[in-house]
């Protein structure tokens, strides 16, 4: 049975979160396929080696191909697709896979140029094996396209919140090989040539919260939060906003879900005074139950949501948070 292979992305403690999606999602890929084992790469630095393979056990991996080379000790796309490459022929992979991040998706397109293949990018479900045919994201996530895969090996990225990272009841002790992978110079004219240190990542609480409480333009200006920072206080959520609350300068950017902000997955989202234009929609379809307050019955986010109040959010929000308020003592 040939292997499914995961390129892992590494953070400072372990793997990151959406590469323990995509292994979640790999293992489930090779249940379907007869129960293929599952492979990882990692090149590049790994700040902490110990915990990155706990977490490759938590998720069942059965071998890490560890790329070990000076040269991919800085971000080059093509130089790390080519040790994926490696690590696929070694493992005689059929299907390669990855995290739909930026880097994920350009690593991956080099891999599927080098071995002449097609690539599907954010990839949500997987409906047939043999043939491989995938539902992927398209148009920023507003519309599903089916995609067939049936090139000798598979080359596909995993959208974020696809899966949750499921680890396995009886955690594996993946066996390390190392290699040095085949670079040529063309491999390193693009690379990352220095980094600096990023501003500090305030949308932590708003992308692990269970609970987000949105707001838009019904808003109607930056003092009309009160009501909606009081729910979400009593929910004990995050609050996020619309691009255009943003634009307006009512919220700070780090609140924004959207395409051009965070991606969210909550339990619940209650879209108060939003739209639903398609940029915010991407940001937080992957939401469980999404609860909608507009007074427009025809606005996006009231037909797509799986329960809408038609009314003034400034009306029924308070009402809310006084019930909540009632019920919590």
């Amino acid at each position: 049975m040939n292997a499914i292979i995961v390129l892992v992305e590494p953070e400072a403690q372990g793997a990151s979160e959406v590469s323990r999606e995509t292994l979640t999602f790999a293992r489930d890929l090779a249940a379907r396929a007869g129960g293929a084992p599952v492979h990882a790469v990692v090149a590049g630095p790994a700040p902490d080696e110990a915990a990155l393979l706990a977490h490759l056990g938590e998720q069942g991996v059965a071998t890490v191909h560890r790329a070990v080379d000076d040269r991919l000790s800085a971000y080059a796309a093509a130089a790390w697709a080519a040790a994926v490459v490696d690590a696929a022929h070694s493992a005689s992979a059929g299907i390669v896979l990855a995290a739909g991040t930026p880097r994920g998706n350009e690593i991956l397109a080099h891999v599927a140029t080098r071995l002449d293949v097609a690539m599907a990018a954010n990839v949500v479900e997987v409906d047939g094996v043999d043939p491989l045919v995938v539902t992927r994201q398209v148009v920023g996530g507003s519309a599903l396209e089916e995609m067939r895969l049936d090139d000798a090996v598979a080359v596909l990225s995993v959208a974020g919140h696809a899966c949750d990272p499921v680890p396995v009841e009886s955690p594996s002790h993946p066996e390390v090989t190392t290699y040095s992978p085949t670079l040529t110079d063309t491999d390193l004219v693009a690379r990352v040539a220095r980094t600096e240190e990023a501003a500090a990542d305030e949308s932590a609480a708003l992308t692990s919260a269970r609970v987000v409480v949105g707001a838009g333009r019904g808003a109607g200006s930056a003092d009309g939060f009160k009501d909606l920072l009081e729910l979400t206080d009593l929910l004990g959520g995050a609050l996020g906003v619309s691009r255009v609350v943003t634009s307006l300068g009512w919220r700070p950017h780090h609140e924004q879900v959207g395409q051009t902000g965070s991606r969210i997955a909550p339990d619940v989202y209650i879209a108060c005074g939003i739209s639903g234009a398609i940029q915010h929609w991407a940001g937080c379809q992957s939401a469980k139950t999404i609860l909608a307050i507009n007074t427009d019955p025809d606005a996006p986010m009231v037909t797509k949501a799986h329960y809408a109040v038609i009314g003034d959010l400034h009306e029924i929000v308070p009402a809310v948070n006084e019930e909540l308020r009632a019920r919590l003592g």
